[in-house]
């Protein structure tokens, strides 16, 4: 890595409202995990019921919308379904919300049409609304949690005594760490949901929370970011950062579980254990993924003044099966939008530059243009006038750099 470039200095300003998330490792006893699987699989109904519901009603000439489906739902509710008494209504009204963003996001074109959901197949979650969540050191109530399980106990015949104080005690899952962003005496922090979802075996809470933070413009130099897949972001001064390439280094033992599953018998425990494996596998080598991204982009939001980015064609790097692994294991959509995210907090401004930019073919000295291979690594101006040789990325971060500053100045 190049020389650290010079020291920056904080400006105070403005108090601004973010939304931060923290996600906990929770420990169930066995009844609430009971209780945690029949509320992931009652929103997996309710989505799979109001997006078939929303097909039938568009295909009639109807104009269906997230609101009338669930007044429409809580209308037969209680003959077809009542057993969705069981959970809170949190999971019924956030079923119907995902359905309603899903049909936005496609209607505008950012996803694909949304498929139903299938057991084992889909993300295991439900979401919690504020004002029925509560949050305490090292504990998190989940409401209708203590009523559930007090009621599968009465069902096995065990008679229930201090039927209030064991609700509130049973609904109490432990958290493996105590929530940050907020606490009693904090005001100006508010919790504005959260999301329980099962992750590798494993449950999770996710909390977001609105938090006020000061704004703080820093003092320190422009910088354009040439990000790849061979290094993963190369800056304008020179300075570096190594793609880890976390799946690759663990891609033997990926395929080594997948072939182990491949030869299980579907329905047996061994098959469910090899599953397991590979999914937590695949959850480490995530974690360790998202832990180069967001270090990597709080050192480069808290050194610079104005960041220059590459708005790249992520989608196309998918489909390109040349590209496809190297792409999913670099994620460069999500490191440009963590810089983005971070920066934010500075007041720091983010250029995008075009990705029809030609900044890899261009010497960022003359602006001569010429065809460059993907495995050349180092740039070799032809124009006999300049003659620039220099690093392949670094050239690229130059351009980037210029071409944001030049788009900056035009929009002010």
């Amino acid at each position: 890595m190049a020389m650290a470039p010079p020291a920056t200095t904080l400006k105070t300003g403005k108090i601004i409202e973010i939304i931060k998330a923290h996600k906990i490792r929770l420990h169930p006893t066995p009844e609430q995990e009971a209780y945690l699987r029949r509320a992931c699989g009652t929103r997996r109904f309710i989505y799979n019921w109001g997006l078939a519901e929303w097909q039938r009603q568009y295909q009639a000439g109807e104009q269906p919308s997230a609101l009338a489906l669930k007044k429409q739902f809580n209308g037969l509710r209680g003959v077809e379904f009542p057993w969705t008494y069981d959970v809170t209504k949190c999971v019924v009204e956030g079923a119907f919300d995902d359905v309603g963003k899903a049909f936005s996001n496609f209607f505008a074109k950012r996803t694909e049409y949304s498929q139903f959901k299938k057991k084992g197949k889909s993300q295991e979650s439900f979401y919690l609304a504020n004002d029925h969540l509560t949050v305490g050191d090292h504990w998190v109530q989940v409401p209708v949690l203590g009523d559930f399980i007090v009621k599968q106990r009465e069902a096995k015949g065990e008679t229930i005594t201090k039927r209030a104080q064991l609700k509130r005690r049973l609904g109490k899952i432990n958290l493996a760490e105590k929530l940050r962003f907020t606490d009693k005496t904090d005001k100006t922090s508010k919790i504005m949901g959260a999301t329980i979802r099962c992750e590798a075996g494993w449950w999770f809470l996710s909390v977001q929370v609105q938090v006020q933070v000061p704004q703080t413009p820093l003092e320190g130099p422009p910088v354009g970011i040439d990000l790849g897949f061979m290094r993963l972001a190369t800056l304008s001064d020179d300075t570096r950062f190594e793609n880890q390439k976390p799946l690759r280094h663990l891609l033997a033992q990926v395929r080594y579980l997948n072939q182990q599953l491949a030869r299980r018998q579907k329905g047996s425990k061994n098959r469910e254990k090899t599953k397991r494996k590979l999914a937590r596998l695949q959850y480490r080598i995530r974690c360790l993924r998202d832990d180069l991204l967001h270090k990597v982009a709080h050192q480069i939001t808290e050194r610079y003044g104005f960041i220059g980015l590459e708005d790249l064609n992520v989608r196309g790097m998918f489909q390109n099966r040349q590209h496809a692994l190297s792409a999913s294991d670099a994620a460069l959509g999500r490191l440009a939008h963590l810089i983005e995210t971070k920066a934010q907090a500075h007041g720091t401004p983010v250029q995008r530059v075009g990705r029809f930019f030609p900044s890899t073919k261009r010497c960022h000295r003359c602006h001569h243009l010429r065809e460059i291979a993907e495995d050349e690594r180092v740039y070799v101006c032809f124009n006999p006038a300049c003659g620039w040789v220099g690093d392949r990325d670094l050239n690229a971060a130059l351009n980037i750099l210029e071409e944001a500053l030049r788009l900056a100045s035009v929009a002010v």
